[in-house]
């Protein structure tokens, strides 16, 4: 039997080793060994060798015969947001940037919050049914073949005010790319497979959601709909099980031809040059019919205008008793999900600046963090619960803006059997908001905000969803510095007043699980202004 060890190789090489790690300390005494110098002490370290190993000069010389290096400076790149409207409404915003790849998409003035006089799941739908079959394409893999040419991707989401088309690829592929996205959103052929094929995705997404210990997606949809009531932003972002088999083609066509129509639309892109984005807009968006367009069926029930409806903030609360599961192997408990919400403010609203940096403030996560030690560890919701109450699992602060209004909430989670004192304890965080934050406070929250702002935005996707969603909102694109500057004017003045404006409404209030004994909303608007206590309870002890 052959052993998998060439013993006589191996005998060489440790004698050889013993060799050099002798060598190596006759070195280290003294003397000069192998052209190495030594210092007085008798050591090599750092100290230069004389020895010549390549006959090219150093790299503190420059090269004869070569024109002169010329380095590169922050103040070289001037990268300007150029916007351009075009003739049918639509929208051209671009930003070249230097690179060999480039980012270019359609963000869409649509989303849940329209879906008013429309079955609730419309946008749900539309993400599965992103980037199919088209009008020039017979097939989705005739159109990831053609990404595929030039190294793209592409990507459809939907939030509640907007929708994204995008795709990353090659910047000679530009071409391509934007013939591409207008054809998935202006011409989607919509067939009668494609739809049935999106619903059973529909229902596989509620049926996973339901079967996973993460309630985040669900939660949130809860508290929207507690603190906008039956109005614009509190309609579900998830497809409800009851209108999954009710969207059919009609319904869709008729969506699409009101809410997805270019006065509604910009189309934005990263590290390519304007005018040509603006030429190829000019060719593939101008040109042609969109399938609502050339379809002259659609259902009388449906509106024939867009839903201008202003959010309605009416506070409430959702709940829903049911058994989240668990993963055995991980080993925690069974968790109630609570989330406590304020009325906001818009992103275009004075205060909107001071609302983040107050929500970096709360900060927050899990017990556990996987990010380093020390991840979040000064924010508040670290310090004053995580760290104070071990039965709670985690604490989140939340800022969600939208064009309108806007909702701050903190969402925790801890066993069923606390969920009375997990409630008092988020209401109590929420009271002590108003309170007057300390300088290394506020200084820290400026700081990371700022760090964040300009570390998000030196990745291309993300600089082309801003660029898309402030062209769509105010037609412009504010700089990064713009909101350096606005984030490093605030003092703790504004954000006491911002907070004390929140404490003022109503609260919403979102709960899922064993959530037996939880308060009322009304208890918990009481205890807003009873410095977070809620009626007929004891003080809070951090041993129980």
């Amino acid at each position: 039997m052959s052993l998998p060890y060439n013993f006589r190789a191996l005998t060489k090489r440790l004698l050889f080793n013993r060799c050099t790690s002798t060598r190596w300390q006759r070195s280290f005494t003294g003397g000069e060994v192998g052209g190495r110098a030594s210092n007085l002490n008798g050591s090599t370290v750092n100290v230069p060798s004389k020895e010549i190993v390549t006959p090219l000069p150093p790299l503190s010389q420059s090269m004869k015969d070569l024109p002169p290096v010329q380095y590169a400076r922050p103040g070289d790149q001037k990268n300007v947001t150029q916007v351009t409207r075009l003739s049918n409404g639509l929208r051209v915003a671009s930003e070249n940037r230097f690179g060999q790849f480039c980012t270019v998409g359609v963000v869409i003035d649509s989303g849940p919050r329209y879906e008013l006089a429309y079955p609730s799941g419309i946008s749900h739908f539309l993400e599965k049914l992103a980037f199919q079959s088209t009008g020039d394409y017979s097939e989705r893999d005739v159109i990831f073949r053609e990404l595929e040419r030039h190294g793209g991707i592409c990507d459809c989401q939907s939030s509640r005010d907007t929708f994204v088309y995008a795709a990353s690829a090659d910047s000679r592929g530009l071409e391509s790319v934007t013939r591409i996205l207008s054809e998935v959103v202006l011409r989607p052929r919509l067939s009668v497979e494609e739809i049935e094929l999106a619903r059973q995705a529909v229902q596989f997404d509620l049926e996973t959601l339901g079967m996973r210990p993460e309630q985040e997606p669900i939660v949130m949809d809860m508290v929207h709909a507690a603190a906008y009531r039956d109005n614009t932003l509190g309609f579900p972002k998830l497809c409800p099980v009851d209108n999954v088999p009710k969207i059919d083609r009609n319904t869709l066509l008729s969506y699409l031809g009101h809410h997805h129509t270019p006065d509604r639309m910009v189309l934005a892109g990263v590290g390519v040059p304007h005018d040509e984005l603006v030429r190829l807009a000019e060719r593939f968006f101008l040109e042609g019919s969109a399938t609502w367009e050339v379809e002259s069926k659609r259902a009388s029930a449906h509106p024939k205008t867009v839903d201008k409806s202003v959010a309605q903030y009416t506070g409430g609360s959702k709940l829903e008793e049911c058994a989240i599961p668990v993963y055995a192997a991980v080993g925690l408990p069974e968790l109630a999900h609570v989330v406590i919400g304020l009325r906001g403010c818009s992103h275009q609203d004075k205060d909107f600046i001071a609302i983040c940096v107050l929500n970096m403030m709360m900060g927050g996560g899990g017990s556990f963090s996987a990010g380093g030690p020390g991840k979040g560890m000064y924010t508040r919701l670290y310090t004053n619960v995580l760290n104070r109450y071990h039965w709670m699992y985690s604490a989140t602060a939340y800022n969600h803006a939208y064009a309108d209004t806007g909702l701050f909430c903190i969402h925790a989670t801890a066993p069923p059997t606390h969920v009375r004192n997990l409630v008092e304890v988020i209401t109590r965080e929420l009271y002590t908001m108003q309170s007057r934050p300390g300088d290394q406070e506020l200084r820290r929250a400026k700081t990371q905000l700022q760090s964040m702002l300009l570390m998000n935005l030196e990745a291309r996707p993300v600089v082309f969803e801003d660029i898309g969603r402030q062209v769509l909102a105010t037609g412009e694109r504010r700089r990064p510095e713009h909101f350096i500057q606005a984030i490093e004017q605030i003092t703790a003045e504004d954000v006491q007043n911002v907070a004390r404006k929140m404490l003022s409404t109503a609260p919403a209030l979102a709960a899922r699980g064993e959530i037996k004994g939880i308060p009322d909303v009304k208890d918990i608007h009481a205890a807003l202004t009873n410095e977070g206590r809620l009626p007929g309870n004891r003080r809070l002890t951090l041993f129980r």
